[in-house]
């Protein structure tokens, strides 16, 4: 068992570090190919699509995004011919074959029947209607995501599988390294390595072919620990796909990364070529670390830490600090709140023998209490936590997760074994700065 944190005063957010619900819907249409986006909402909201796209890292030219621009006459007389006029507009403008019709907060308030109109006028345009309600009422970014892929299901026919190895793989945008397309590259560079075909990632770059034979395939793989359980379940049900690697925590770090592995192999009956991938890996990391990091064990042991991160990274992480770096975890902040997540969290920290304070679903005001009240040495999260732990005369943070103040010109994973190193390289040079004199004056 673990230490669960209680707050006091609590009954409202302070500085909330998720988005809302319309946050992850529009994280999952935008990683939808030839779609568009009509967002029922004052014009504000389409900021909050935009940084969805964003994330997609898709051209603003490719975005096709329509917004009813909702004022404050439509919040009290409604707005359901606006957005039945803008359905019609977008239609002819955008031309693509599938368009989600996405209510805000606004639209809650109103009671716009968005199903109801959408099933109405479907036989009118030529795009595929998805209606979706999405308002901050319905929760955080990661609920949005859970949204989004639910409106995906319809379109996934039940199929018979596949003849060869393959997988899908879900939800990965979903965690807060600032790159996580590079994480994405090397689950499927190694599952090439082991002759598996990666049929459909969803949502990034995803076809509407892809998603209609998303059904061909042997079992699927989420790549976070913070959204996509009851999608995956529902593959399950419906399609008859597998979810497999569910219950583990993700490969960060030497032993996360091999046991992940192991359980593909086992699961594929690849396991002689998982041990080759295995030992090329640690071999790998151990050269590195013992020509460039001679005193990262010395360094590291006994420090303890703060982890505040999502559950991906944040459950991921225990197992390097603790085993593999010798630190030790005094306090784990994770920003999303799911029984999955947490059950794994139990497992891994009844695992390692640890008991350190945790609390899910935290906001900023909760993290900085967390911190305040603990005697930790250091901090492994973001650039907020970076700027919490200085306010609180905490030495040492690692700005390690997005939003993140580095510059980033290059995708970095963290996952795997190389993920592990850009990691590291991260953490130390963030403790060299960390002993670096601020106040040294240099006379002439």
């Amino acid at each position: 068992m673990y230490d669960e944190l209680k707050f006091e005063h609590c009954q409202h957010s302070k500085d909330p570090v998720l988005g809302c619900a319309l946050e992850g819907v529009a994280s999952v249409a935008a990683g939808i190919n030839d779609v568009s986006i009509v967002i029922h909402s004052p014009q504000g909201c389409a900021a909050t699509v935009a940084s969805a796209f964003d994330a997609h890292e898709i051209d603003f030219t490719k975005r096709k995004v329509g917004c009813t621009r909702l004022f404050e006459t439509d919040i009290i007389l409604g707005a359901s011919e606006k957005l039945e006029n803008l359905i019609r507009e977008a239609d002819k403008s955008f031309k693509t074959r599938v368009m989600f019709v996405v209510g805000t907060c606004a639209a809650d308030i109103i009671g716009e029947d968005i199903e109801g109109l959408c099933g109405r006028i479907q036989a009118e345009v030529q795009a595929e209607l998805i209606p979706v309600i999405a308002g901050g009422f319905r929760g955080t970014s990661y609920d949005g995501i859970n949204l989004g892929l639910k409106a995906l299901t319809p379109f996934i026919p039940k199929t018979e599988g596949a003849e060869i190895d393959s997988v899908n793989i879900i939800a990965p945008q979903a965690n807060l390294n600032p790159t996580w397309m590079a994480d994405l590259t090397w689950v499927k560079q190694v599952l090439g390595a082991l002759d598996i075909k990666v049929q459909t990632v969803l949502p990034h770059n995803t076809s509407m072919e892809e998603l209609k034979s998303f059904g061909q395939t042997n079992a699927n793989i989420l790549l976070t620990h913070d959204a996509g359980y009851a999608f995956g379940k529902q593959m399950q049900e419906k399609a008859l796909i597998p979810l497999i690697l569910g219950d583990l925590p993700l490969p960060v770090g030497l032993k996360n990364t091999a046991r992940w592995l192991r359980a593909i192999g086992v699961y594929f009956d690849k396991e002689e070529k998982v041990e080759e991938i295995i030992k090329a890996g640690e071999e790998r990391v151990a050269d590195v670390l013992r020509r460039r990091a001679l005193m990262i064990i010395p360094r590291y042991r006994n420090l303890r830490i703060a982890v505040s991160a999502d559950a991906t990274f944040g459950i991921g992480l225990l197992r390097m600090l603790f085993e593999e770096l010798e630190m030790i975890p005094e306090l784990v902040l994770i920003r999303s709140n799911n029984h999955e997540a947490k059950k794994i969290l139990e497992r891994e920290l009844q695992s390692l023998g640890i008991s350190p304070a945790v609390a899910f679903g935290v906001d900023g005001y909760q993290i900085k209490k967390a911190l305040q009240d603990s005697k930790v040495d250091a901090v492994l999260g973001s650039s907020w936590e970076k700027y919490m732990a200085e306010e609180l005369g905490i030495k040492i943070a690692f700005d390690v997760f997005s939003p993140t103040n580095r510059d980033v010109y290059l995708d970095r994973a963290y996952m795997g074994y190389e993920g592990m190193l850009n990691m590291l390289e991260i953490i130390g040079n963030d403790w060299e700065r960390a002993f670096r004199s601020k106040k040294i004056e240099w006379e002439q």
